[in-house]
């Protein structure tokens, strides 16, 4: 399975590539298994100043987990923290928190497609590189899951409420919005990335970016923030579409239309889970919470559904259940924040030092 990931280290550089380009290195265990291999050895390794992570192909960086092993998981098996699935997501959000608290510069080149499981291995990296190909986001609610890879922390910390906007819609964000959401750091053209690799091997990634980065284009996201604001601040998902719905803005009716289109549990487990984050002091507190929910989501109904109906058959047609947001129960929402006892994630945020 190595060949999934390419692992190399020339000019004090550890290189990471994900290589399964005809997937859009889509990630699974193994590569994750192998990433987290290289990054432990490299941290003690004085010959490695700097990680870089790119993806193979012209796709994209990573269009997320492995989802159709993730459906025959769910399918197949009675789920659980012990599953495939669950044995994936618990080294998978692992390496989450291991990156973002990673002790030499980690650069990720964010080029074409990022979802996901992508945004997990970029998203919390030191220095995040976007271009005008990028697509960004987090598009869980249309099969039926919630944003997971620490995620939810991410979206929480948008300015106002384009998080939850991104959450709910599954809205792409591209180079600009990326950067005005936090999600992205600088913006480097695609037909200059050969050359900044090429410069990391002879120059600090801050001096290398400085050489080839250019001023972000203009977000379209932050350009609305105003009816986002007003109608993402809502406390239900209820709520939040018929403000929506109410405005008078084609953009509005859109996203209303789109959120509609998703599975409504997961829609009520997202909102949720994304106030809660909000509240939380670290990134590892709500991976705890993201696993927690993930296991959960591994013996629904509408994972299942969700992944066949966009990926395996294809049809676009989903039966969510429950079919509409006012037949989701409180209890049902609950059901997915469950403790996990003795199979819980269990990580603790470093004590901050004291200055």
């Amino acid at each position: 399975m190595s060949d999934e990931v390419l692992i190399d280290k020339r000019d004090g550089l550890g290189l990471i590539t994900l290589n399964r380009p005809k997937a859009i290195n889509a990630l699974n265990h193994p590569m994750t298994l192998v990433i987290t291999a290289a990054l432990r050895q490299w941290e003690s390794d004085d010959e490695v100043r700097a990680i870089v992570l790119t993806g193979a192909g012209e796709r994209g960086l990573c269009a997320g987990g492995d989802i159709v092993a993730i459906y025959h998981d769910a399918k197949d098996s009675a789920g659980g923290a012990d599953s495939p699935s669950g044995r994936f997501w618990r080294d998978e959000y692992l390496l989450n928190a291991y990156i973002s608290r990673y002790p030499k510069p980690y650069l990720v080149v964010m080029d074409g497609i990022v979802m996901g499981g992508g945004v997990g291995l970029s998203g919390h990296g030191s220095h995040r590189i976007v271009t005008e190909r990028s697509k960004i986001g987090m598009p869980e609610t249309g099969i039926g899951f919630i944003p997971d890879v620490g995620g939810t922390y991410l979206l929480a910390r948008t300015p106002g409420e384009l998080g939850t906007h991104v959450a709910l819609t599954t809205a792409r964000m591209g180079a600009g919005d990326a950067i005005a959401a936090g999600f992205a750091d600088y913006y480097v053209p695609s037909e200059h990335i050969p050359a900044l690799l090429e410069a990391l091997h002879n120059a600090d990634p801050e001096v290398a970016i400085a050489k080839f980065a250019q001023p972000a284009p203009a977000s379209e996201l932050a350009a609305h923030r105003d009816w986002i604001d007003a109608c993402y601040s809502a406390d239900s998902v209820e709520e939040i579409v018929a403000r929506l719905q109410a405005h008078e803005l084609a953009e509005t009716h859109k996203a209303a239309a789109e959120i509609l289109t998703k599975s409504p549990v997961a829609l009520k487990v997202t909102l949720r889970e994304l106030r809660n984050a909000r509240a939380l002091d670290s990134l590892e507190a709500a991976l705890n919470e993201e696993y927690r929910v993930s296991v959960a989501a591994l013996s629904s109904h509408d994972l299942v559904e969700g992944i066949r109906a966009q990926v395996v058959d294809k049809d676009r047609d989903p039966r969510w259940r429950p079919a509409t947001l006012p037949e989701v129960s409180a209890a049902q929402v609950d059901a997915y924040f469950a403790e996990l006892g003795e199979d819980e994630l269990n990580l603790v945020a470093p004590e901050r030092r004291s200055a």
